[in-house]
């Protein structure tokens, strides 16, 4: 290669590395599934504490030895094209979940685009992703703390259920011996609402009760004590005594993202902390290798219209994808904020704020081909929680709703159905790897080496 000609690659590379692109994509709806609400698998009898749906008795609880397979609160890509989805706590709070175990489920969604494709969504077997005819012990981990790592007692240390107040008052209804004898978590336990897979290949689950990280190995058995967010304390957290709470019940780690090397995770708080400003959120860095928070963090600010966020993703090590989200549906009355927002931690406002950039409105996605079938060719998604957002690729968004069973409303007052999106973006997202510092700084050094032999061979 020429001098010249290396000078203007080395010149587009380097400003491919200073410009920002822009990113306002159409959005368009690819392809849509459906998972029915009342979707189960084998375990223990369950929402013998839960609350009911009066505008759907039929799926009202308990589940005599079944376990509801949702809501969906985190995504992991599995093998052979199915996801892998967590299980929230169970039935909404601490009191009512104590019988509602922490599983991940393989499942396969059959989408239907606009080249066909059935609209349905299967049980996959949780090592290869193939299609089970149901949710079973093949579809599915359970987590667990057979070696007593987590510094609190479980759920499995009691003889009778307790209603999750600081006094562990027992019901009259005795655990399941399952539960006591594997050390099975429940949703007295934990109220997990985010993972992802390290280096390692070790799974981080982000709770909500204390707000605690909490390392499992890959079949969901807990490696380690939980790790609090340090000053920061839900209701529940297990250690604060007397502290009083500075952050609200179910405000813990909704969110939360991993870098590309798999050894930094970014925890996104859903409530503001006591004495932040308002509509605040904080976004803490965690090293994995030092198993300890860093002295980074940022803010992420909710939009006028947002209350709550419902999930983040990274697309590369410093720009993420975020759900924000009000309450309402399309039967309760106002009028629903549901979006995705691309947020860069290496772009902060005058505010103090991280740079957010509308990416998608879910209330309004182009569906040329109506592809769930509504009569209408603008998609919107109108659930209370949407709470998974995974990247497929560069143009590829996966997006899907926590349905908060046997709960409903979102579409209409019935139990909700978990509806599957791809999304397609005709903007690309930068899901390349971001260069090293050390690598910028060899292709400028090679850029002035590079200009100096131009100069001297005009001369």
């Amino acid at each position: 290669m020429k001098p010249r000609q290396l000078l203007t690659v080395l010149c587009t590379a380097v400003a491919a590395l200073s410009v920002t692109p822009a990113t306002h994509a159409a959005p368009t709806l690819e392809g849509w599934a459906v998972m029915p609400a009342p979707t189960f698998s084998d375990g223990p009898t369950s929402g013998q504490f839960g609350f009911t749906n009066a505008a759907s008795p039929a799926n009202n609880p308990p589940y005599v030895n079944l376990q509801p397979v949702q809501g969906f609160s985190g995504v992991l890509a599995g093998a052979g094209g199915s996801y892998r989805f967590l299980v929230d706590n169970g039935f909404g709070t601490q009191a009512s979940s104590a019988d509602s175990l922490l599983r991940m489920y393989a499942v396969l969604p059959d989408f239907r685009t606009a080249q066909g494709g059935s609209g349905t969504v299967s049980a996959a077997d949780w090592a290869t992703g193939a299609a089970r005819a149901g949710f079973d012990a093949n579809t599915r981990i359970t987590l667990s703390d057979p070696n007593r790592q987590l510094g609190f007692s479980i759920q499995a240390d009691y003889t009778k259920y307790y209603n999750g107040d600081a006094t562990r008052n027992p019901s009259s209804i005795a655990v399941d011996a399952s539960i006591r004898t594997g050390r099975l978590l429940t949703g007295a336990d934990l109220d997990t609402e985010s993972v992802r897979q390290d280096k390692n290949g070790h799974l981080w689950f982000g709770d909500e009760f204390g707000p605690y990280l909490v390392k499992t190995d890959a079949s969901g058995k807990v490696l380690a004590r939980d790790v609090s967010l340090p000053g920061v304390f839900a209701p529940e957290n297990a250690y604060r005594g007397s502290t009083p709470a500075n952050l609200g019940s179910s405000r813990g780690f909704e969110g939360m993202a991993i870098n590309r090397a798999g050894d930094r995770l970014y925890t996104l708080l859903e409530g503001t902390v006591t004495g932040d400003a308002a509509k605040t959120l904080r976004i803490n860095e965690f090293n994995i290798d030092s198993n300890l928070y860093t002295t980074q963090s940022w803010v992420y600010k909710l939009d006028a219209n947002g209350t709550n966020i419902g999930d983040m993703t990274a697309i590369n090590d410093h720009e993420f994808i975020v759900i924000e989200r009000n309450g309402a549906t399309a039967t309760s009355g106002g009028t629903p904020f549901k979006k995705l927002f691309k947020i860069d931690l290496n772009k902060v406002g005058a505010d103090g704020s991280v740079e957010k950039t509308e990416l998608v409105d879910l209330m309004a996605i182009a569906d040329p081909n109506d592809l769930n079938r509504d009569g209408s060719t603008t998609f919107t998604f109108p659930y209370v929680t949407i709470e998974n957002v995974h990247v497929i690729d560069a143009h590829t968004l996966l997006v899907v709703n926590d349905n908060n069973f046997p709960g409903g409303g979102g579409r209409a007052l019935t139990s909700d159905a978990t509806e599957f999106l791809k999304i397609h973006l005709d903007q690309a997202l930068d899901v390349s790897p971001v260069p090293e510092p050390a690598s910028v700084a060899l292709m400028l050094g090679g850029l002035a080496v590079v200009t100096a032999r131009v100069r001297r061979a005009r001369s």
